[in-house]
């Protein structure tokens, strides 16, 4: 009894200093790439930012207002940026990163590099500024394309609409799909000296590195019957799974840590994000629990309530394995 007396009571230590600490915020701005899902309890598609938040310690709040199918156009012009400009405050942070639906010929969306795009991304840096926010420019990640002749008229969204088949590759080198889309946020980047984050190159080491088959583990690539709510599998190489939303969150934010300082101190790598709200790995803490066992792990809970049942031997369980479980925020 004393150790779970003493385990709640180190828990709600933590609660009353994380809450007493004064925090920063994130703020996303981007395409399907980065955004929040729904039906993440029947969907495992995940965007980077949306599991960015188990990244960060408790003086970082992530809040991502990147969305499914959004350019640098777009997203202004249907009065989004505007949202986020009027909730900046002075020493937050706004992550913007668009390339993948500025490049489609649809002219509510498309923009040009060196034009139009560069001129999008200059009024997000400017703006972030004029409120006492600190910019910070991603290129596009890649699409998993190992076919050399790429089709520019795929559409993004309609990926979710693609079945399970054999795939069609001729190279073992994964090749690019965005063009001059990757330079504009470098240079505009080096123009307003804005921090920059080479996120297609950090992403493209990652798909190479695990080759044309491993990579697969990435996206949503499913096989019939691997997720009830898609029956028939799915065949998409731009969206991620849980596992390559978190995989990807990681090294961008390792990354983020080596260009801001500022940030580093706060980036946190646990084995384990609890988050009711999809943000994590685990939807209930029993999961993660289960999954721990008694080895070294360590635990985020992000978001959720988790009243009892959890017993006396439960609390041990957790008490017994060397990782830290924190509680929400």
């Amino acid at each position: 009894m004393k150790k779970v007396v003493l385990f709640l009571s180190i828990l709600l230590m933590t609660l009353l200093l994380s809450s007493s600490k004064k925090q920063t915020t994130i703020f996303i701005i981007g395409d399907s790439t980065a955004a929040n899902k729904s039906n993440f309890d029947t969907n495992p598609e995940r965007g980077w930012g949306m599991v960015l938040q188990g990244f960060f310690d408790e003086s970082i709040v992530v809040d991502n207002h990147a969305v499914n199918g959004r350019s640098s156009k777009s997203f202004i012009d249907e009065g989004r940026w505007q949202k986020v400009f009027e909730k900046i405050k002075p020493g937050d942070y706004v992550f913007i990163q668009f390339g993948h639906n500025d490049e489609k010929p649809s002219p509510q969306r498309h923009t040009d590099p060196g034009y139009t795009f560069d001129d999008n991304l200059r009024k997000f840096v400017k703006e972030t500024r004029m409120k006492g926010g600190i910019p910070v420019l991603f290129n596009a990640v890649v699409r998993r394309n190992f076919f050399r002749e790429v089709d520019g008229s795929i559409e993004d969204e309609s990926l979710r609409n693609t079945e399970y088949a054999d795939e069609k590759v001729n190279s073992d080198t994964l090749i690019d799909t965005h063009g001059a889309y990757l330079l504009s946020p470098r240079n505009v980047a080096r123009e307003m000296n804005a921090y920059f984050v080479d996120a297609n190159k950090i992403t493209h080491d990652l798909e190479q590195s695990l080759g044309v088959v491993g990579s697969r583990k990435l996206h949503m690539w499913l096989k019939p019957g691997e997720v009830a709510s898609i029956p028939n599998g799915r065949q998409d190489n731009t969206h991620y799974n849980i596992y390559g939303a978190r995989l990807v969150a990681g090294l961008l934010a390792d990354a983020v840590g080596k260009e801001i300082p500022a940030l580093a101190k706060h980036v946190r790598h646990y084995d384990y994000v609890v988050s009711a709200q999809g943000k994590g790995n685990y939807l209930t803490l029993q999961e993660a629990v289960d999954a721990v066992g008694y080895n070294k792990k360590t635990i985020l809970v992000l978001d959720g309530k988790w009243p009892a049942p959890y017993s006396k031997a439960k609390l041990i369980k957790l008490k017994k394995f060397s990782g830290v479980v924190i509680g929400n925020r």
